[in-house]
């Protein structure tokens, strides 16, 4: 499994919100690709870039993604407001190894799959949870459809995994909910990852041994709750 931090871009800077919410921003750092470099050096060979401002349609952080993405050789896997097929290729050609797709993803199953099939090995879905249900609209609106039903609907598509929040604890440090976590990797077709709540180190290694593919980091290590160098050496690949 690999564990990934979180780089978060709001207004050109590097932050980290309480449950998705703007209004309750607990990280602000300046200087996002410092540190990404940073995370790179200590160990981490992808990061988790989401584009805040995108995802709620205030403008975007794109030329800054390009330079991080030129700044440091890790793995960059970007999400947030990713909705056109246009938006994909930018971000693939400003060096994202791997593009996040949420609202329409799952609001328009046909357009996925032929975006899935013009560019396999690519994409991943975003399946963003709270109670077993799976939301869109930047966690504001129910999709109305269980995840299980949306794992399998995404089952034939070429994908590059699924990337599976639980809102209810995103960066609340609480904890993960590791039955409901195993049951999702086990129904996942695709590699899984796991974000929302992650704490502990044993956490990350009952995430491992569930056969989870990769675990995004953030609230925890960047307030030093979880130690960053000891995650880095033991799944920081």
């Amino acid at each position: 499994m690999i564990a990934a931090p979180a780089v978060d871009l709001r207004q050109g800077r590097c932050v980290q919100l309480v449950g998705g919410r703007p209004e309750d921003e607990r990280v602000s750092l300046p200087d996002p690709i410092g540190q990404a470099l940073s995370w790179w050096e200590m160990g981490f060979g992808t990061l988790h870039v989401v584009d805040l401002d995108a995802a709620l349609s205030l403008g975007n952080n794109r030329l800054l993604i390009r330079k991080l993405a030129e700044a440091t050789p890790a793995t960059i896997q970007v999400g947030g407001g990713v909705r056109s097929q246009a938006v994909l290729e930018d971000l693939l050609a400003a060096g994202a190894d791997r593009v996040i797709i949420g609202t329409r993803a799952i609001d328009e199953p046909a357009w996925l799959e032929a975006l899935a099939e013009k560019h396999p090995g690519t994409i991943m879905v975003a399946a963003d949870v709270r109670d077993g249900m799976v939301l869109t609209k930047g966690w504001t609106r129910s999709s109305g459809a269980p995840v299980e039903e949306i794992l399998d609907r995404l089952g034939p598509l070429p994908l590059a995994g699924v990337l599976c929040t639980d809102v209810a604890r995103e960066g609340r440090m609480q904890g993960v909910d590791l039955p409901q976590v195993r049951e999702i990797i086990a129904r996942s077709p695709h590699p899984l990852w796991v974000s929302g709540g992650i704490t502990t180190l044993e956490e990350l290694r009952a995430l491992d041994r569930a056969g989870a593919a990769g675990a995004v980091l953030g609230m925890a290590i960047y307030t030093g709750v979880l130690d960053p160098r000891t995650v880095a050496e033991e799944l920081g690949a």
